[in-house]
């Protein structure tokens, strides 16, 4: 039987309350720096990393209802105070919600490529929503991405380096939950792992 999902106001954040921009002091009740994820899933990166790194401050974007609750009921049970997670559309809370220079790292992992060429202009990661990730990250932020689509990662190498001046490929770190063999340590990972599908990684950091 699946278990029942609890609701946990500390975690959950209501879009209609943050009132503009967000307040990163204020939502976590302390300063530290931010690390944001971009499609949280049923949050199994957020949960290894924020039970590893109690000081770092991280949010959790979701659009899934079902994943949302899922990613909700499961840092409530855990009762982390340094995890909120908001469910909403990512790209609009980008540009209207999150202020400048106020993000240390942003992790983007297996977004959906949309793969038709008809749809490319649906994927997260366009001119437009880089110009927002590059505006809301501090100077040396981080820009962490995983992908198992060639295609996309090869769209995504050409945003970046035609965006050189600003940002810098890095080496990527793997994630705390990261497992042998592993970068990011998501379910999304372990399943085209599983699959022998390869995997695609990019970092690169705000000058």
């Amino acid at each position: 039987m699946a278990r029942k999902l609890r609701d946990y106001p500390s975690v959950a954040l209501i879009l209609e309350d943050l009132d503009g921009k967000i307040d990163f002091v204020r939502i976590f009740g302390r300063p530290g720096p931010v690390h944001i994820e971009i499609g949280t899933g049923k949050a199994t990166f957020l949960l290894s990393e924020a039970k590893a790194h109690q000081n770092v401050n991280f949010l959790g974007i979701e659009r899934a209802n079902k994943y949302y609750r899922y990613a909700v009921d499961r840092i409530g049970r855990w009762a982390l105070t340094n995890v909120r997670i908001i469910r909403t559309d990512a790209a609009a809370f980008l540009a209207d919600s999150i202020p400048d220079s106020s993000v240390d790292c942003f992790h983007i992992y297996f977004p959906d490529p949309w793969p038709k060429k008809r749809h490319h202009k649906r994927r997260f990661l366009c001119p437009a929503n880089l110009e927002h990730l590059i505006r809301c990250l501090k100077t040396t932020g981080t820009l962490r991405i995983a992908t198992d689509h060639a295609d996309y990662f090869e769209c995504i190498k050409e945003l970046i380096a035609a965006n050189s001046s600003r940002l810098e490929v890095i080496k990527f770190p793997p994630a705390i939950g990261a497992e042998p063999g592993e970068l990011t340590g998501t379910n999304y990972e372990r399943k085209y792992l599983k699959a022998q599908e390869p995997i695609y990684t990019i970092d690169a950091r705000k000058l």
